[in-house]
């Protein structure tokens, strides 16, 4: 992915619709979670317009390969996603007058999928695994015959483009320092690596006693596991992401995807934030390790990544968890 300008190929009308877009950006709120031991902050990413942390990223990439003449109208973005990325670059580039082909896996949430069908003339979704237990490599492969079958891509590569990172660094990140102040501990959710880049970069730069603690689940590679089947979006990765090699991580936490949905539901009831599978694996990465904390509270804080909607049918519905996620089903598969 080239950072050359392509002053012939700049879209000056396009540029400043994605300007205003970025303009209009709403700024999510921090909330502070009662917790014993704790001096728990919440930032509220699902109140972004599309409903995930994905629209800091999105919008920067986008914003950045206009500006460079990388899209222009005529231009089709192709991208592989788990879901929330494609949401928010469906969204934008929707209201951009952009053409974007989203390429999905059986893993995908259904609303996420039938939302993406609306907005979207084409839609591709893979249906065979890649070897590793997912789908992510069957989907780069599906991306890169599309870069070869149309005339006029651009593909955003939310795995290494550090655009992606910059957003959540000029944005999520800022207003989270600017709404908290010092931090102790900040956990986040690793899937791209791009939030953890973002945020982990500037409060090494401003808090540089903190501790960053990224948190994973089994079956990922990021954090040299071997890729293994997992059944819920948002988190974790079967490949390492190049931009967690550039993030400021000081501990990593693995929980379970069982994990996951217990925290999910221990969220919901704790404090009533309805979240999503990433969310709920950070807030019980954070209620682990603090297990018996005792002492001065520490300032932690972490991102409500994504709304519990799309989740409704699976980390919240007690049927899917015992066909999927008890110990008899993993072991049958």
């Amino acid at each position: 992915m080239s950072a050359r300008v392509d002053q012939g190929r700049i879209d000056r009308q396009l540029l400043d619709r994605v300007d205003a877009l970025l303009g209009h950006l709403p700024r999510t709120p921090v909330v502070r979670l009662p917790h014993p031991g704790l001096r728990l902050y919440a930032k509220m990413e699902l109140e972004n317009r599309t409903g995930s942390a994905k629209d800091r990223a999105a919008i920067w990439i986008l914003r950045e390969a206009v500006r460079r003449g990388e899209i222009t109208r005529s231009t089709t973005v192709v991208e592989s996603s788990s879901g929330n990325f494609a949401l928010a670059l469906a969204s934008f580039l929707n209201e951009l007058g952009v053409p974007f082909a989203p390429v999905l896996d059986p893993n995908v949430n259904a609303a996420t999928e039938r939302t993406l069908r609306q907005l979207c003339a084409r839609v591709e979704k893979v249906t065979e695994p890649d070897g590793t237990g997912g789908y992510l490599l069957s989907r780069l492969v599906r991306v890169a015959e599309l870069r070869a079958e149309l005339s006029d891509v651009y593909w955003p590569n939310q795995y290494s483009n550090p655009d992606g990172a910059r957003g959540h660094y000029e944005l999520t990140a800022r207003e989270l320092l600017e709404d908290v102040g010092r931090i102790d501990y900040l956990f986040v959710g690793v899937g791209t690596g791009a939030t953890i880049n973002g945020l982990s970069r500037r409060l090494r730069e401003e808090h540089p006693d903190a501790t960053v603690v990224a948190v994973d689940v089994e079956g990922s590679a990021i954090f040299g596991a071997p890729p293994a089947r997992r059944r819920i979006p948002g988190i974790g990765s079967s490949i390492r992401p190049p931009l967690v090699d550039d993030a400021w991580i000081k501990k990593v936490v693995v929980l379970s995807e069982r994990d996951e949905v217990a925290g999910c539901r221990a969220l919901l009831r704790d404090h009533g934030i309805y979240a999503g599978g990433s969310t709920g694996c950070v807030y019980a990465a954070i209620t682990r390790y603090f297990d018996g904390h005792t002492g001065p509270e520490p300032v932690v804080a972490f991102l409500c990544a994504d709304s519990g909607n799309p989740y409704a049918d699976t980390v919240y519905a007690d049927d899917w968890v015992t066909e999927h996620l008890t110990p008899a089903a993993i072991e049958g598969a």
